[in-house]
């Protein structure tokens, strides 16, 4: 108590007339926040860019997809029985939150003024449009069924610009086969996400149309697209989807197999993967920077009070003592480089957040603005392992006042 007590009232004083302590004082507290400040940053961007990137590509693709053993790797889809009796098998799985049918055709848009390659979805009622209505940039989500044909189609704003077609205009869309077979559209809505391989390559229309132009049996589908309450169970969820549809045929002899969004899209995951070590990276080197400089700051106040270590040595204090005031000093400039490296930090992540300042290439980084996420249990592990490993570093440079003798530092200029 007695230590506390004295680091306490020297850290009040601020250096008193040390220009050194003072100086040395600021400079790590500045250097404590400066690092803290930018480890939290970068890992609330980090986290935010996962999630947003992550989330735009489950909502384009199903969490888990249940499909023909032949589709695995295909461009073209073999049909599979998806009946009622698979799709309650599949729903009544733990974590499952929706199954819907689903047919994809390759075709070609066509204008006057332009033609492009895409593939054309057809969804259902059962199938989820949240994603899609939460980006649509313009006119609306229809309620496309299986079992009507809307005559309208969705696309991205991407195709709407390079096909010059607007909503409320109308689009061919030509299939080839053995013969090349027409339909006519009209662009109901236009929507934007900014994730380019699929903005370029996916428009919807109602499920019925898709699956008269397949001509497949009523009850065969490209696949059924599960979607789960909880992702974080994804691998858990598909073993028990492997264990209920898998290696299974249906009626026409055609195997069931299944399939997750991270195998479909690996290459995104691991980018994103990858980004977890460049926040360990980051979070070594800013530690680094504040042990470096609380290290500094601590030798240099340490040199400064000579006269009053050997002062208090002469009055009976031991190094130990001694060495525990200046470790209880750190900690102060340790505690308030933190608090102010926090202040810093939400303030730069309210200020992203809310008017997003910072602007990124969409078509590098699949989001117009930098995204931020604060995960409150990243906050305090990184507060809490600034706090104990800079307190261990400053250990050894405590020891400097062992070798400093009353008889010497006393008179110490």
């Amino acid at each position: 108590m007695f230590t506390w007590f004295v680091a306490k009232r020297l850290f009040s004083q601020g250096g008193s007339n040390e220009r050194a302590s003072r100086l040395a004082t600021g400079i790590a507290t500045f250097g404590v926040a400066i690092g803290l400040a930018v480890m939290l940053v970068s890992v609330a961007i980090v986290q935010g860019f996962q999630r947003e990137v992550e989330s735009k590509v489950l909502g384009f693709g199903a969490h888990i997809k249940v499909l023909n053993y032949k589709s695995l790797g295909q461009q073209e889809y073999s049909p599979i029985v998806i009946d009622d009796s698979i799709t309650s098998r599949l729903s009544a799985i733990p974590n499952v939150a929706s199954v819907a049918r689903y047919c994809i055709k390759p075709g070609m848009l066509k204008t006057d003024a332009n033609f492009k390659g895409i593939a054309i979805q057809g969804i259902g009622q059962d199938y989820d449009r949240n994603f899609i209505c939460s980006h649509l940039v313009k006119g609306e989500m229809p309620e496309f069924t299986d079992s009507v044909n809307s005559g309208k189609l969705v696309i991205s704003q991407a195709m709407a610009r390079e096909m010059q077609v607007d909503v409320g205009e109308t689009i061919y869309a030509y299939f080839f086969e053995q013969t090349v077979r027409a339909r006519k559209f009209t662009v109901a809505g236009i929507y934007k996400t900014n994730l380019t391989d699929f903005d370029e390559n996916f428009a919807y229309t109602d499920l019925y149309t898709i699956h008269r132009l397949l001509g497949w049996d009523s009850l065969q589908y490209a696949g059924a697209e599960l979607r789960l309450y909880d992702f974080e169970r994804l691998n858990e969820t598909l073993m028990s989807v492997v264990n209920e549809v898998n290696r299974k045929q249906d009626a026409y002899g055609e195997y069931y197999s299944s399939v997750t969004i991270r195998m479909e899209h690996p290459q995104i995951f691991a980018w994103l993967q990858l980004l977890d070590m460049d926040v360990i990276v980051i979070l070594i080197l800013m530690t680094c920077v504040s042990i470096f400089t609380a290290i500094s700051g601590l030798l240099i106040i340490i040199l400064e009070r000579t006269n009053f270590i050997g002062i208090m040595k002469a009055l009976g204090a031991r190094n130990r003592q001694v060495r525990h005031l200046f470790l209880n000093y750190a900690m102060l400039i340790i505690l308030r480089g933190i608090v102010l490296g926090n202040v810093l930090a939400f303030a730069i992540i309210l200020l992203q957040k809310h008017t997003g300042i910072i602007t990124l290439d969409p078509e590098v980084y699949y989001v117009e603005a930098v995204p931020v996420l604060v995960n409150w249990w990243w906050v305090l592990a990184i507060d809490l392992g600034t706090l104990v490993i800079s307190a261990l570093a400053m250990i050894v440079p405590s020891f400097v006042v062992s070798n400093i003798t009353p008889a010497k530092s006393i008179r110490f200029e």
